[in-house]
C-alpha cells in the first residue's frame, strides 16, 4: 500500500511553507498530506513562483502517489493573516492545533507517519503555551512516558539523554533511571526501526574528559558507569562513558551504530557540522513514526526562495524508509 504521510509546515511566517512547496516539486513514493491553511500555501507558492495543486484530503480514500507540484490538504484555518517573516502571537495556537490534528490522525491509524516542519518555540511560549519542543509535545500527546530525540545523518546517529533544558539543569537530570530508560528505548528502536539486530551504542560522559577519574566531576563514577553496567548485564553493547571530544572521532564512530549524548549542545554542533540541511530528527519511544527537519524557522529567508529544503526532503525520505522496514 502507498504510505500516507502527514506534513505540518510549522510556523506559518517562517520557511516551513516554502520548503514544503519545494519538496513537492519532485516525485515521492507516498501520498503527502499538508496539515495547514490552504490559503497559506497558495499565497506562498505565488510569492515563490512555484506551481501548486491542492486536493482536499479524504481519509476514507485509497492513498495514491502525489503527482508533481501536488499535495493533499487537511485544512486548518489560520487565526490571523500571515506576514512573511513576521511572527504573530495569534497564530501560536494554530501551530499547536495543526500538530494535535496530525498526531491524532496517526494515533488513529488514518495515516502512516508524521513529518514536522520548524516551529518557533519563543513565540509559542510568549503566547502562554508551555511548549519546549516537538519531542516533548508529541510524547505528551501520545501518552508516552519517555521519548528520545535521535538525529540521523548519512554518517552518524546521535540520541540525546536530555533535550531542551537550560545547561544549569542538566547535571541533576542525568540520573541512572533516566539513562537506563533512554538507552533501552534507543536499543529497541535501533533494532525495530533501523534493522540493527544487536546495536552498539557509545555513551558520552557528562564532564570534560568524562570526569577524569573524578577530578572534573563524579557523575561518570557515581551515576553513568553503574547504570551502564546494569544494562550490560542485560546484554546491551555499550561503549563508555567516553569523553565527548573523542566520542565523535572517525575511529570511535566505526565501532558503533549510534551515540548517546548527555545534553543538546554536546551533540548538535557535531550533527549540524556533519550533516546540516540533510540531518533528520526522529522521535523514538512513540507509538507513531515522526521525523522532522533539523533547523529553525529562518524568518529572514521566508518567502525569498533561498531556503534549502534538503532537511525536509531527507525527513520525508526517512519516514518512507522507516515504513518500509
Amino acid at each position: 500500500m502507498i504510505p500516507r504521510i502527514l506534513i505540518t509546515p510549522g510556523e506559518p511566517a517562517g520557511i516551513g511553507p516554502d520548503i514544503l512547496l519545494q519538496a513537492i516539486q519532485q516525485p515521492w513514493a507516498a501520498e503527502l498530506v499538508a496539515v495547514c491553511d490552504p490559503e497559506l500555501l497558495s499565497m506562498r507558492a505565488k510569492k515563490l513562483n512555484l506551481p501548486l495543486s491542492l486536493i482536499p484530503f479524504d481519509a476514507a480514500a485509497t492513498p495514491k502517489v502525489s503527482p508533481l507540484s501536488t499535495v493533499k490538504i487537511l485544512s486548518v484555518p489560520l487565526n490571523a493573516p500571515v506576514q512573511v517573516g513576521k511572527l504573530a502571537h495569534e497564530n501560536a495556537s494554530y501551530v499547536l492545533r495543526c500538530l494535535e490534528i496530525a498526531t491524532d490522525y496517526c494515533l488513529q491509524n488514518k495515516t502512516a507517519a508524521l513529518v514536522t516542519g520548524p516551529v518557533h518555540k519563543g513565540i509559542m511560549n510568549d503566547a502562554n503555551f508551555d511548549f519546549s519542543g516537538h519531542t516533548e509535545f508529541l510524547a505528551q500527546r501520545c501518552k508516552s512516558s519517555q521519548s528520545v530525540m535521535l538525529f540521523v545523518t548519512p554518517e552518524i546517529k546521535v540520541a540525546l539523554l536530555t533535550t531542551h533544558l537550560p545547561l544549569s539543569q542538566v547535571p541533576t537530570a542525568v540520573t541512572a533511571e533516566k539513562l537506563q530508560q533512554v538507552l533501552r528505548i534507543l536499543h529497541i528502536e535501533l533494532s525495530k526501526k533501523f534493522g540493527l539486530s544487536d546495536p552498539k551504542i557509545i555513551v558520552c560522559g557528562l564532564n570534560p574528559h568524562a570526569g577524569e577519574q573524578g577530578h572534573l566531576g563524579r557523575e561518570e563514577i557515581d551515576i553513568i558507569e553503574p547504570a551502564l553496567e546494569q544494562l550490560r548485564r542485560e546484554k546491551m553493547q555499550l561503549i563508555g562513558p567516553l569523553p565527548a571530544d573523542t566520542a565523535f572521532t572517525k575511529s570511535q564512530l566505526q565501532r558503533a551504530d549510534a551515540i548517546l549524548a548527555m545534553y543538546h549542545d554536546q551533540a548538535l554542533p557535531v550533527v549540524k557540522y556533519s550533516g546540516f540541511e540533510h540531518a533528520v530528527n526522529v522521535t523514538l519511544g512513540l507509538p507513531i513514526i515522526r521525523t522532522s527537519v533539523d533547523h529553525g524557522t529562518a524568518l529572514d529567508l521566508a518567502g525569498t526562495g533561498q531556503a534549502d529544503a534538503g532537511s525536509l526532503k531527507s525527513a520525508i525520505a526517512l519516514a518512507i524508509d522507516l515504513l518500509n522496514l
